[in-house]
């Protein structure tokens, strides 16, 4: 699992926090992930680290126990597929790649129903917006041909995720090898599709999946569109009823929440310790023991321990800070 990114569209609150472990839902995005993994019988991963690395490592051994994790650093980011050419010493087996600034919605399950001659997965989402992502050709019976980077024309709707199950492991690295002989690509990067693209030349048959579902987490609208998405599904919870306040669902409500004359929701997460006085959020997530009083916000992230007052309108505001107005 690639983990190194810095995280710079979620800034500030990347400045102290990895961008695997910003929340929606109250829980951090890494969370949901290991828990599909826990789920499939995965115990073991390999985590390549950068960007802080000991706030990740931390939070697996504190939260995942479970697991068998091991830590690599990717010291200069040169792309995907360099990233997974770290994990190399520690792979010996079958194994899923997975990019965790996006969730999803997808039968894992399906790498044990493959036929002996598959050599891999690659899960996709079918978009209208085409022109954003790479997009992935496919044969007449679902195995992939190519991948197209950013098509000016709808040669295929269906989006590559960062979702991967491969089974032909030592042809992936031999791929990987590959292509970090040849130059580099866009941005002075080696990319993960080139390999398998190398892979599909050499005889692999790679099938692609449809997820029912796909979230981004990378940017703070699009992380305040997966918290809907997770209250709306699985992680809602109000509050008791209390005089004075007005919830609108869906929302989550930690324990130890003050809420005081306030309006909340939709779409609002705020965390442990929070306190909300004389005040109306909507689409906003509020981090642990934060203060919001005698404003009104909407599609903002408010980081732990900050204080925000008097606000009207939209704010982005990092851990321990203050915002003031009138």
């Amino acid at each position: 699992m690639p983990v190194a990114g810095k995280g710079t569209r979620l800034r500030p609150h990347t400045h102290v926090t990895p961008k695997p472990l910003l929340k929606v839902g109250d829980r951090p995005v890494l969370s949901y992930i290991l828990d599909d993994l826990r789920a499939l019988g995965v115990h073991e991963a390999v985590l390549v680290t950068g960007h802080l690395k000991e706030k990740v490592q931390a939070f697996m051994e504190s939260d995942y126990p479970d697991f068998h994790a091991e830590y690599v650093e990717q010291v200069e980011q040169r792309g995907t597929a360099d990233a997974i050419r770290y994990a190399e010493p520690f792979v010996h087996e079958e194994l899923m790649i997975i990019f965790v600034d996006t969730l999803f919605d997808a039968d894992l399950t399906v790498v044990n129903r493959l036929p002996a001659d598959v050599a891999g997965v690659i899960w996709a989402k079918e978009v209208e917006d085409y022109q954003r992502f790479g997009v992935i050709l496919t044969d007449e019976h679902g195995f992939m041909r190519t991948i197209i980077e950013k098509p000016t024309e709808p040669v295929s709707k269906l989006a590559n995720i960062g979702l991967y199950y491969i089974r032909d492991w030592k042809l992936l690295f031999e791929g990987i090898h590959w292509v970090m002989e040849q130059p580099t690509g866009p941005g002075g990067e080696y990319f993960l599709t080139d390999v398998f693209q190398y892979m599909v030349d050499h005889g692999a048959k790679l099938k692609v999946e449809a997820v029912q579902g796909w979230y981004d987490a990378g940017k703070p609208e699009t992380l305040l569109e997966t918290n809907l998405q997770v209250l709306s599904t699985t992680r809602g919870r109000s509050p008791a009823a209390k005089d004075g306040v007005t919830i609108h669902e869906p929302v989550h409500v930690a324990d130890g929440v003050e809420l005081e004359n306030s309006e909340i929701g939709p779409n609002v997460t705020l965390s442990a310790g929070a306190t909300v006085r004389g005040s109306k959020l909507r689409h906003t997530i509020v981090g642990e023991n934060a203060l919001i009083e005698g404003s009104d916000l909407h599609d903002s992230l408010v980081g732990r321990d900050a204080k925000v007052t008097g606000v009207r309108g939209q704010v982005d505001v990092g851990d321990d800070s203050v915002v003031r107005q009138g």
